[in-house]
């Protein structure tokens, strides 16, 4: 297990001690600045959990709960950001760690059905769309340390195997807000979180959006940036946005031999998210009124 303590000392500030001898030691190059990991886990990337499984693709809130639960149920202390991709590695090999030390009998059977649940429920619900678009918009050395982030999980659901139900983030959580059911505002609002998506969309998503629709994208946050978008090309933006859900749905099915249901539920979920897109873009200024 000590591939995930390794990789979770990279997914910190690159000033800790013994980060330098640790990507030396996975292949993974000279540790980069703090500026470029800023850069992906500051301002593009939270590694928060609760981010990707919320309803609200916020931190915190009942995401983060699930999680601190968990380990609450282990025995374990409970940090203040439970949730924080290095903890959850960190807390998974010191599961692992635990299990191997416990011999044969009962303690072990049970431990190894903890180590299963935490993989399924809190770390292969979310961490491989994570890695998706880390691919896309990462540096080189974050890139490879996603890779091997990846390997080691499909690993791990090889030798555990499947649970029998989806993880619970999964089971609960909302679809898209349909503007024709709610409001412009609170659609506007889901489409930022992945859970109730299927999709990452990042601001740099909806400025390439803007630039490709010829439309400019005003300077601040993602939702502000996303309703200036829409509020210029209704019909366009969300034309194009589904065709980025089609994109989320095909690669979240190239998971499915390893992470089966989960695989599709994601691609489910983009797909279905694809298809209200484009049902709002045929009568955009009908079914959002004014952004």
């Amino acid at each position: 297990m000590e591939i995930f303590r390794a990789l979770a000392v990279l997914a910190e500030p690159p000033g800790r001690a013994g980060a330098a001898r640790v990507a030396e030691a996975l292949g993974l190059g000279e540790v980069p600045t703090a500026a470029d990991y800023a850069d992906v886990f500051v301002f593009r990337l939270y590694p928060y959990a609760s981010v990707y499984l919320g309803a609200e693709g916020m931190l915190g809130g009942e995401a983060r709960e699930r999680v601190a639960g968990f380990l609450t149920a282990l025995g374990r202390a409970v940090p203040p950001e439970p949730d924080h991709l290095a903890l959850m590695l960190g807390a998974y090999a010191s599961l692992a760690e635990a299990e191997g030390a416990a011999g044969e009998g009962q303690r072990r059977e049970s431990l190894r059905g903890a180590r299963r649940a935490f993989l399924w429920e809190h770390l292969l619900s979310w961490l491989p769309v994570y890695l998706d678009k880390l691919e896309q918009v990462a540096p080189a050395f974050y890139r490879a340390w996603g890779r091997t982030l990846a390997a080691a999980l499909d690993a791990e659901a090889e030798e555990l195997g499947r649970q029998d139900t989806l993880p619970l983030h999964l089971r609960e959580a909302a679809a898209l807000a349909d503007p024709r059911e709610s409001s412009a505002e609170e659609f506007l609002k889901t489409l930022l979180a992945p859970a109730r998506t299927g999709v990452i969309l990042l601001r740099d998503d909806i400025a390439r959006a803007a630039r490709e629709l010829g439309s400019g994208v005003r300077a601040g946050e993602r939702l502000f940036a996303l309703r200036s978008l829409v509020g210029q090309d209704a019909a366009g933006a969300l034309s194009r946005l589904a065709s980025e859900a089609d994109s989320w749905a095909a690669l979240h099915r190239r998971r499915r031999g390893a992470h089966g249901a989960v695989a599709d539920w994601w691609a489910a979920r983009a797909a279905s998210t694809a298809k209200l897109l484009r049902e709002l873009s045929d009568d955009a200024d009908k079914n959002l009124g004014t952004v």
